[in-house]
């Protein structure tokens, strides 16, 4: 586990965050610019002198204020990847991957060039690389220094979208492949989609919500964050089947059926899958004679309202989805909680899996 209530202040800006979160495991911190999330994780590091409170990775205390402790950052085995790689420009990627590795690391190097995908560039100087090459290098470099916690500050940031679909897979390989807990910083929700397993969201210096992604995408603060347009519920399932046209079939809940447009999909593999709102159509009848062809059956949670619009919350057997409709749809539906509906989900509208 890792445990985080601290507190600093740094001028106008006051840090108060508690934080418990699974290890192994990513645990996202997602919000806003200027939130906080940047100097939570320094705080993490312990390269912010002045903070107050306790931090500890699986019951060892790396700050304890009351009881006097409070660890070198050099002594907390953390690894850090910054926004931009901060490779050494005179080392050869080698070199740079090697810096600050302990002594007998041949087959730690080996497996991480092949998780990483680094053998072409090891004769490399940081100018010949591009940028995607440079983050890889930097992740490379912190697995090898052997932490026991990784600290990944917004190490996408600078990257075009190309770039950060180049890195994204590299950063699942990692999550999946090494028992190592990580703390991934982020402003982009899709980030936070593919990689988190708990999810933590950051506003004025607080961590005001925090839990698994599914629960956590459910929440009024998150929704005032990513704004309405964004607003949906997060689901996990598995695959029971692909048919010839690359359409699968996902296992979400206890019996609901989902069909996705997703090539490259296999039996048995989990995903998952962020529903918007705004895609989504409810019926109170079962739905006949429409090409739509999801027809998700459920129950109404929970209606709020919401930029203007009702947010309705549909269990469908072990899973929620989030629906918005419009006040004049609500009340000529009668839509209350407790009702049974039926939602409407077109394939295209669940948008690429989100490997799990």
């Amino acid at each position: 586990m890792l445990e985080i209530d601290v507190a600093l202040s740094r001028g106008d800006f006051t840090l108060e965050a508690h934080l418990c979160a699974p290890t192994p495991g990513v645990t996202a911190l997602f919000g806003r610019s200027g939130c906080g999330k940047s100097t939570l994780v320094n705080v993490i590091a312990g390269l912010l002198p002045g903070a107050r409170g306790r931090i500890a990775l699986d019951g060892e205390p790396w700050l304890d204020s009351e009881r006097g402790i409070a660890v070198p950052a050099e002594r907390r085995r953390v690894g850090y990847v910054f926004q931009d790689a901060r490779l050494f420009p005179h080392y050869t990627v080698r070199g740079n991957l090697l810096y600050g590795a302990p002594a007998n690391t041949p087959r730690a190097f080996d497996d991480v060039v092949a998780l990483l995908g680094l053998a072409e560039l090891l004769g490399r100087r940081p100018r010949a690389l591009s940028g995607g090459e440079r983050q890889r290098v930097a992740l490379g470099r912190a697995l090898l220094a052997a932490p026991r916690l990784l600290l990944l500050d917004e190490p996408l940031a600078s990257l075009d979208i190309s770039r950060r679909g180049e890195v994204l897979p590299y950063l699942e390989r990692l999550r999946d492949a090494f028992a190592i807990p990580m703390v991934f910083v982020s402003h982009q929700f899709d980030e936070v989609l593919r990689l988190g397993t708990h999810l933590a969201v950051m506003d004025a210096g607080r961590v005001v919500v925090q839990g698994d992604l599914a629960s956590v995408s459910l929440a009024p603060a998150l929704r005032s964050i990513v704004g309405h347009e964004s607003v949906g519920a997060v689901v996990e399932g598995v695959v029971s089947g692909v048919d010839a046209d690359a359409l699968a079939t996902v296992a979400i809940g206890a019996a609901s059926r989902l069909r996705i447009n997703a090539p490259g999909l296999v039996a048995g593999q989990r995903l998952r899958l962020q529903l918007l709102a705004r895609d989504l159509i409810l019926a109170t009848e079962e739905p006949r004679g429409i090409s739509v062809r999801n027809h998700l059956q459920g129950t109404v949670r929970a209606i709020t309202h919401d930029a203007g619009a009702e947010l309705v919350e549909v269990d469908i057997g072990g899973a929620s989805l989030l629906a918005r409709v419009t006040t004049e749809a609500a009340r000529e539906l009668h839509l209350a909680a407790g009702q049974p509906v039926w939602v409407l989900v077109k394939a295209v509208s669940a948008g690429a899996p989100l490997l799990t």
